[in-house]
C-alpha cells in the first residue's frame, strides 16, 4: 500500500509542477516586453506619486534650438542652458555647443557682432583667442572666446568679466561663422 500511495503522491506532485509551469508560461507570454514597457506612457497608477496630476510634459531636447530665437542666419545664446547654436540662412542648426558664461551677462535681445580680436588677454588675465564681441553691459564688453590653454573654468564671481568661454574647436567655429555685423540672439 505504501508503494501505491507514494506513486500517487509522485503523480500529483508531477501534475502540480506541470500546472505551475504552464501558468508561468501563460503569464510570461501575456506580459509586456521591456521595450513595450519603456514605450508605454506612465499612467497615474504607475507614475511616481510626486508627479502632479495632468499630462506629463515631454522631455526637453537640450540640443533643440529655442523656439523664440529669431530667423535667418544667426548665433543663438541661451543664458539658462549655457548653450550656443550656429544657425544658417535656412534656419538649420549647423553646430551647437555648451559655454561657460561670464559674471556679467547680456539681457535677452537681439545684438550684432561689433568687434573681433584674433588673440588678446581676457579681463580675467587668461590668454584668449577668437574673440567675438557683441554687447557692453555695466561697462564690460561681452563676447565669445576660447582660452588658448583650452580651459573653461567658472569665472571668479568677485570680478566683472564678459568673456563667454568655449572649447577651442567651438571658438574656431564661432570665429568662422560670426563676422562683424552678424546677428546674435540672446534668450533667457
Amino acid at each position: 500500500m505504501a508503494r501505491s500511495s507514494s506513486g500517487f503522491v509522485a503523480g500529483l506532485t508531477a501534475a502540480a509542477v506541470a500546472a505551475v509551469g504552464f501558468l508561468a508560461y501563460q503569464a510570461q507570454a501575456s506580459a509586456p516586453s521591456p521595450a513595450e514597457l519603456a514605450a508605454k506612457p506612465r499612467t497615474p497608477s504607475t507614475a511616481p506619486s510626486a508627479v502632479p496630476s495632468g499630462k506629463p510634459k515631454p522631455a526637453k531636447d537640450p540640443l533643440r534650438l529655442p523656439v523664440a530665437s529669431g530667423s535667418g542666419e544667426r548665433v543663438v545664446y541661451a543664458l539658462k542652458d549655457r548653450r550656443v547654436w550656429l544657425v544658417n540662412e535656412k534656419n538649420q542648426v549647423t553646430q551647437t555647443f555648451t559655454v561657460m558664461p561670464s559674471t556679467v551677462s547680456p539681457p535677452p535681445g537681439a545684438y550684432a557682432v561689433t568687434s573681433r580680436s584674433g588673440s588678446v588677454r581676457g579681463s580675467d588675465g587668461v590668454q584668449i583667442e577668437h574673440v567675438v564681441r557683441f554687447a557692453t553691459v555695466q561697462d564690460v564688453s561681452i563676447g565669445f572666446s576660447a582660452a588658448v590653454d583650452g580651459s573653461t573654468p567658472s569665472p571668479d564671481p568677485s570680478r566683472k568679466t564678459g568673456g563667454i568661454r568655449m572649447k577651442r574647436s567651438d571658438g574656431d567655429a564661432m570665429w568662422t561663422f560670426a563676422s562683424i555685423g552678424s546677428k546674435i540672439i540672446v534668450v533667457a
